[in-house]
């Protein structure tokens, strides 16, 4: 399906088990926006339209989240591999990556597989390693744990949901209507096990030595007051030739969410200029 809108041009289409939004000229550098862990492609609507004036974007559910069916494994290489075969399928490349969270190291683990596939590379508030990890807002800390978390996570209102996204913010924001609905099927086993293998693979090795050991541009954003990772571990990726750190004051996990604009103009300048 596809809708045109002048040069805008907004698309879905699903490959490979998960949900791919298309955003922006088809004909226009290729940006590809990750997601986070318990999250969803919508998340980064409040910085799409900015990107997609300039840049063909596109927007991924991984299995399991947002409108992509579960799938039988959630590690981290596996979901790139998946993740590349769809980009191999649209004939992109190179192409700017940009994860969230979590999804920063299957940005990562896209690169180390395929350097030919990935032309730079943006990290938004992606803990570098275990020892980053803050203790986790109460909320957060209740959905995860059983055996409150099960019973809570199948309870869960829409109110609950935004709460969720919000305890990790330290802005005020406004929770788009589509994320709160794309969360809503996330399984708790799903969650649960992506965040396990998200655990393994940057305990397995940190992401600033994985991406040191790649030649490509990167952009790591971390916003100042972010809650669940240490914000001061952003200088962990200093050690990576070619990298740039910005922090944004006040800024809690979800710079998407809390700062668009200033997140918007940071990944247009980086997927233009490379810094």
């Amino acid at each position: 399906m596809a809708l045109h809108d002048g040069k805008h041009v907004h698309g879905v289409h699903e490959t490979h088990g998960m949900r791919v939004v298309h955003d922006g000229p088809r004909d226009a550098p290729p940006l590809v926006l990750i997601h986070g862990s318990g999250a969803a492609g919508s998340s980064w609507s409040p910085v799409v339209p900015a990107l997609a004036g300039r840049h063909h974007v596109i927007r991924i559910d991984l299995p399991g989240h947002g409108q992509s069916p579960p799938a039988t494994s959630y590690d981290v290489p596996g979901q790139a591999a998946r993740l590349a075969a769809a980009l191999d399928e649209l004939g992109l490349r190179p192409v700017t990556v940009a994860g969230h969270s979590s999804g920063g190291y299957i940005a990562t683990a896209l690169a180390e597989q395929r350097p030919d596939l990935v032309g730079s590379l943006a990290l938004i508030s992606s803990g570098p390693s275990p020892d980053a990890l803050l203790p986790q807002p109460a909320l957060l800390r209740a959905l995860i744990a059983p055996p409150l978390g099960p019973l809570l996570w199948r309870v869960r209102s829409d109110a609950m949901l935004r709460r969720g996204v919000t305890a990790v913010c330290n802005l005020p924001v406004d929770v788009p209507d589509d994320l709160v609905a794309d969360v809503r099927d996330i399984g708790y086993r799903t969650f649960r096990t992506v965040l396990r293998r998200n655990g393994a693979y940057i305990a397995e090795r940190s992401v600033p030595a994985r991406l040191a050991a790649l030649d490509v541009p990167v952009l790591v954003v971390f916003g100042a007051a972010d809650p669940r990772w240490d914000p001061a571990s952003a200088h962990h990726y200093d050690t990576v030739p070619n990298a740039r750190v910005e922090q944004l004051p006040d800024v809690g996990h979800f710079p998407m969410l809390e700062a668009p604009e200033a997140t918007g103009e940071l990944l247009l300048r980086f997927a233009e200029t490379g810094r």
